[in-house]
Order: C-alpha cells, then structure tokens, then sequence
C-alpha cells in the first residue's frame, strides 16, 4: 500500500506531518495562530481559512485525518488526477472553514440575542437555560449559584454575577478554535464513493467488509444527526464535516458531467 502512495497524497501528508511536529513540540504557539477563530474574535485572521486545516488537536486526530487521506487518495489522485484530486482537498477544506464560520456566526447571534434579553429583564429560568446549554463551560459550582439566584431572583448582585456569566459564556464561545483536515477528508470521502460506489472496504471495528457508499452514507447521516443534537460537550466541528461532504459531492457530480475534463 505505502509503495503506491501518490505525489499530491505524499506530500500532503508529509506537510500536515511536519507541521503536527512543529507545533506539537518546537513552536506551540502556531496552532493558536494558525487555528481558525469566530470571524468577530480577536485571534481571527482571514489566513486561518486555509492554515486550520494544516493543524491538529493531538496525534490521534492528525493520524484519523492522515489515515483516510492515505486509504482513500492514491486511488482517487490516479482517476482524477493529481491537480483536481489537490483542488478536492483544499476546496474542501478551505469551503468547510467558511462554511462553519457562517455557522458559528448564526449560533453566537443567537447566544447574544438571549443573553440581551437576559439582561433587558432578568430571569433565573433563562439563566438556567442558557448555562444548560453551554454546559461544558463550567465547574459544577454554577449549578449551586442557580439555585441560590433562583431563591432571590431580586437580589440585584446574584443578577450581576448571572450577567457576568453570561458575558463569560460568549467570550469562551467566540475564542474556541477549530482544526483539523477533517472537512478536507470528508469531500475526499464523498468523491470515492460516488466514483466508486460498490468498492468493498473491510473495517476495522467491526471487523466487517462494507461498500464505499454505505460506509460513506453512515458517516453523513452520524453527522447530520450530531448537527442536530448540537451537544455542547462534543467538541467535534460536525458542521464543517458535513460541509465537506456537500462541498466534495458537488465538485464531484459536476465533473462527472463531463467525464473529457479527467486527467
């Protein structure tokens, strides 16, 4: 398998590699400044779209990442060639970023407009709901503070200390990066199994052989369905995972409609 690794999957590989190395143990800071923020943070820089695919939360996330980049792209890089199979990965992966950052964005309007109305009239049930929500956030000992606010929602420095909170809340939440190639990945996922759909894979956990497609569609369907549940102690960007498979699936289906621009 590793004789046929292809050049664009190659040196892919040996990029995100080098770089994991680099900001895991040589300069730390530059996944910090290489990870893509909220585009209202003020770590956010427009470069981050393209640099937050090329960074990594620990090696377990770089080697899933690498893993199926290394299963899934010498065959597609051979069909489609190397240049579409480079355009592939970064639209998916740069799209993904962009995507995600809409997302994002739609989610904190959402949290401020709550936190506004919050502090417009204060109320320990909106409190509670919001604190509910972001509850990855916080020690346990928010939750005793709720039921002390609760008993004196009048008390005007369990109110101050309730907007507090909150403001806290949105500032955690507009500084949380994200990384990964896993947006790339996913439009490489998706391009396989429209190409070839019937291909049997054999899995790991379960030991078990699977068509490309199904594997592929189980995949859209978990991410979708984690979209939905938005659970705020997974700290997986399902979002830019699903935006890869939509971004990757329309590349795809416009270049099967002309089959004379394959190389």
């Amino acid at each position: 398998m590793f004789r046929n690794i292809t050049p664009v999957v190659q040196n892919l590989l040996l990029i995100n590699v080098v770089l994991f190395i680099v900001s895991a143990f040589i300069f730390p800071s530059l996944k910090d400044w290489f990870a893509l923020y909220y585009i209202n943070s003020q770590y956010f820089k427009p470069f981050q779209f393209l640099t937050y695919m090329f960074m990594h939360a620990d090696f377990w996330h770089l080697f899933s990442n690498m893993f199926g980049l290394l299963i899934f792209g010498p065959l597609l890089e051979q069909f489609l060639g190397p240049k579409k199979l480079l355009t592939l990965w970064m639209l998916c992966g740069v799209g993904s970023g962009v995507l995600y950052s809409g997302y994002t964005a739609y989610r904190m309007n959402q949290l401020e407009a709550k936190v506004e109305s919050f502090q417009a009239n204060p109320d320990p049930e909106v409190f509670n709901k919001i604190v509910t929500q972001n509850r990855g956030y916080f020690e346990s000992a928010v939750y005793d503070f709720i039921d002390d606010y609760s008993r004196n929602p009048n008390d005007p420095v369990k109110i101050d200390r309730a907007s507090q909170t909150l403001d806290a809340i949105m500032t955690i939440q507009s500084n949380i990066p994200m990384v990964g190639a896993s947006g790339a990945l996913f439009g490489v996922l998706i391009a396989f199994a429209m190409l070839f759909p019937n291909t049997q894979l054999f899995l790991l956990f379960p030991p078990m052989p699977v068509k490309a497609k199904y594997l592929v569609l189980f995949y859209g369907l978990y991410t979708i369905y984690n979209v939905l549940v938005n659970n705020p102690l997974d700290n997986v960007a399902h979002f830019a995972h699903l935006s890869g498979l939509v971004i990757g699936g329309i590349l795809v289906y416009n270049w099967k409609k002309d089959r004379n621009s394959f190389y």
